[in-house]
């Protein structure tokens, strides 16, 4: 196998299935010339304002300066840093993106932005996240920040409107990379985000997680707020933010868990900027905003989370036990039942999915609904129960065996309640912990995992047929003639003036002329 391949086997198969093939051979004589005049640009304007691990980073990542890098070079280099990549297309849910950062790997946009966006792309492409993202892994104080980073992502509670949001943006990205798109689909594309965006009942913690790793990972400075350096893959990817982030025009700020509550336009170049004082500030800043997060403080305030996200989510309980499903709703107990909850019962949607240290328990899915009841007190695995709990919650059914209940009935402080007569139940003293998304992906995924979903009518393989088609034969050739030039450094002055003087033909393709212009200077 080679590297890419070792990679992706090592996947478990519900990340696997957003991977794609690099196809190198795919890349035109253009878009070899768009890396190449992208990095020349960056290399000679960032060696004194990137962080002072860029340089070597670039080498230490497999990547150069003449080509689009080969994701198995890379993936043989990463590897020496305890780190690989996988190709992928476009944007990908923040939860893919997140898992496979957290395992260490980078989720590479195999595309390439067009020469028209050469400065700066609201869509993912191969020089943000190869050369944008891979130098800094160099350092591994760093390094270990992203997989944190990831970590933190991954965990954090997402809303159905988020879900809305991320569909608007990778809408938005595939219709400007788009030749062929019109002024009024890159109009309904925007007006769509602007809508979704406006749909949101409230911040979720998925989306000030992604703030935060926006201003950091993406749009990072560090050190002092006078003179800082550049270390977020979005400055080390753009020609255009790169020359203007250091410059007056873009307010600095010092770094602090509030730049989660800062939004960010995606489709523009930033009006501020955040500055780590050094790499260990960064762990001080994620450190405190984990904190604030369902999945540390659990309790009333996680099962709050959950039920506002509207979301799957998963409750860790007190044995160990993960339950994952939709919170609907919570009964509120007279009195405090443990450290921070007053919840007496949680009722969940299904599908519901048990599992443990994120396996799940090897029987199929609950598709009715669940009960959570909190106190001290254990379900019999068969026949009548009746449960009397401190928190004044009283339960009595048949346990029909795995935790199904049948004939349930339950009161509270003498009042009846209405729950479910056939339902999943489970008994717990507390609630540690309320995490984002199923506590088995790859479990869930296989029984739920709808990859048409996501894939069905996915504009990113169009656009990528109108862009090489957009090429045109005469002018590929001229691009590939001009790179051999380079490459066998016998360029002769002649020959340059007549290349030049057929790319007259092509007024549009400025990219050309200043491919012959560079080698015109070197004769």
């Amino acid at each position: 196998m080679t590297p890419t391949e070792l990679t992706i086997s090592r996947l478990p198969a519900h990340l696997r299935r957003y991977v794609v093939s690099q196809d190198y051979d795919a890349y035109t004589p253009r878009d070899h010339a768009v890396w190449r005049h992208i990095l020349g640009k960056l290399r000679g304007h960032l060696g004194e304002r990137a962080h002072s691990v860029y340089l070597e980073g670039l080498s230490a990542t497999g990547i150069n300066l003449e080509s689009i890098p080969s994701l198995d070079e890379m993936n043989e280099r990463l590897s020496r840093l305890g780190w690989a990549c996988v190709g992928v297309r476009g944007f990908i849910p923040p939860a893919v993106f997140t898992e496979l950062q957290s395992m260490g790997v980078l989720a590479i946009a195999s595309d390439i932005r067009t020469h028209e966006h050469i400065e700066y792309t609201p869509a993912p492409d191969i020089v943000h996240e190869s050369a944008g993202h891979a130098p800094i892994i160099a350092n591994r104080r760093y390094a270990e920040y992203l997989k944190a980073c990831g970590l933190v992502g991954f965990k954090s509670i997402a809303s159905v409107e988020d879900q809305a949001v991320f569909e608007a943006i990778r809408n938005l990205s595939v219709v400007k990379e788009d030749p062929d798109a019109s002024p009024e689909e890159v109009a309904h594309s925007e007006a769509r985000l602007e809508a979704a965006s406006a749909s949101r009942r409230y911040v979720s913690e998925s989306t000030r997680a992604t703030r935060l790793y926006w201003w950091t990972a993406e749009y990072g400075l560090v050190g002092g707020l006078e003179s800082p350096r550049i270390y977020g893959a979005g400055l080390l990817s753009s020609i255009g933010e790169a020359a203007l982030c250091l410059t007056p025009a873009v307010r600095k700020l010092p770094l602090g868990v509030a730049c989660a509550d800062m939004d960010f336009d995606i489709t523009r170049m930033q009006p501020q900027l955040f500055v780590a004082r050094d790499f260990e500030h960064l762990f001080e800043v994620l450190s405190e905003f984990e904190s604030t997060l369902a999945w540390k403080r659990g309790g009333d305030f996680g099962l709050e989370v959950a039920r506002q996200a509207r979301t799957v989510n998963h409750l860790v309980l007190a044995d160990g036990r993960e339950v994952t499903g939709r919170v609907l709703e919570t009964v509120a107990a007279p009195a405090e039942v443990a450290p921070g909850l007053t919840t007496a019962l949680v009722r969940m949607e299904g599908p519901v999915l048990t599992s443990r240290g994120g396996k799940g328990d090897g029987s199929r899915p609950w598709n009715g609904p669940a009960l959570v009841a909190f106190g001290a007190g254990s379900l019999p695995e068969r026949g009548t129960f009746k449960l009397s709990l401190a928190s004044g919650l009283e339960l009595e059914g048949f346990a029909a065996g795995g935790g199904e209940v049948l004939a349930l009935r339950a009161r509270l402080a003498g009042r009846a309640l209405d729950v479910p007569a056939v339902t999943k139940l489970f008994v717990t003293t507390h609630l540690p912990s309320v995490a984002g998304g199923p506590a088995d992906p790859e479990t869930w995924d296989r029984w739920f995992g709808e990859l048409g979903a996501f894939a069905e009518g996915d504009g990113e393989s169009k656009a990528r047929e109108r862009k090489a088609l957009a090429l045109h034969p005469s002018l590929a050739a001229l691009y590939r003639e001009v790179r051999g030039l380079r490459d066998s450094g016998k360029a002769k002055p002649e020959r340059l003036a007549q290349i030049a003087a057929a790319a007259t033909d092509f007024q549009d393709d400025w990219l050309l002329r200043a491919e012959v212009d560079e080698l015109k200077a070197r004769a």
